[in-house]
């Protein structure tokens, strides 16, 4: 448990759900006080959510949830919370994902769908982001395969870029301080991904076995299998361009 750097309204309660995925774990937030809003709730362990509680209970109780979108790791462990809060207060505090353009409890949702088709970053009115999965402190984010996704996933980080954002609070890993630099990393990550494929497909490669081999050469073998569906997100983003040739094979 601890605070943000220069931001004593910001707390971090990190879950015990550590995984290739998730690094150490999934990253809950408490914001502001009297009540305060929790951000991300994580997993539905008691441990955790007992941790929360004892937290917000110290900043006047638990007003809000907040959740940058619906996955398990973010959000499992929001009606198990918002129950246990609603034992010393009158109602339950509301869980909220929100819209992009809503404000709840002095955070603005900006919506930057890609990892999730819900995903929201929550801006605070001094320049902090709370960014869910769309940036994490170390590594890249998941992209799945559905079409739209991964150019949906570059027009969020590019949308983040035009926020005057001081630090991002990420979903899993360390505080980002400079969020210039990790969202330009972010884009070119992306980039260098493409580039390495169409590389490869002028070349005259088709197999996605020597495609995925030579364009995630980097990536660990555990993580194999989420790299391969990354990469049909970016092979469907190319062929939505029409620049992906017809004859792709296994």
């Amino acid at each position: 448990m601890d605070g943000a750097p220069g931001h004593a309204e910001i707390l971090r309660v990190v879950a015990p759900n550590p995984g290739p995925m998730t690094l150490e774990g999934t990253n809950t937030y408490l914001y502001g006080s009297g009540p305060c809003a929790v951000i991300d709730p994580g997993p539905e362990d008691g441990h955790h959510l007992d941790a929360v509680r004892a937290a917000g209970d110290e900043r006047g109780g638990i007003g809000l949830i907040l959740l940058t979108h619906g996955h398990g790791d973010h959000a499992e462990g929001a009606e198990r919370l918002a129950a246990a809060a609603a034992r010393d207060r009158p109602e339950a505090p509301p869980i909220v994902l929100p819209a992009g353009g809503e404000e709840y409890g002095g955070l603005r949702a900006v919506a930057t769908p890609g990892h999730a088709p819900d995903h929201v970053c929550l801006m605070t009115g001094d320049g902090v982001c709370f960014s869910g999965d769309l940036v994490l402190g170390e590594g890249s984010t998941f992209v799945p395969p559905d079409g739209g996704s991964l150019a949906a996933y570059m027009d969020s980080l590019r949308r983040m870029q035009a926020e005057e954002i001081e630090l991002i609070c990420p979903g899993h890993g360390p505080w980002i301080t400079d969020p210039a630099a990790k969202l330009a990393e972010y884009v070119e990550h992306r980039e260098m991904r493409e580039r390495r494929l169409l590389a490869a497909l002028e070349r005259g490669e088709r197999s996605r076995l020597a495609l995925l081999a030579e364009a995630w050469d980097d990536v660990p073998a555990e993580l194999r299998p989420a790299a391969a569906l990354v990469m049909e997100a970016h092979l469907q983003k190319l062929a939505a361009e029409g620049r992906l040739p017809g004859d792709i094979g296994e």
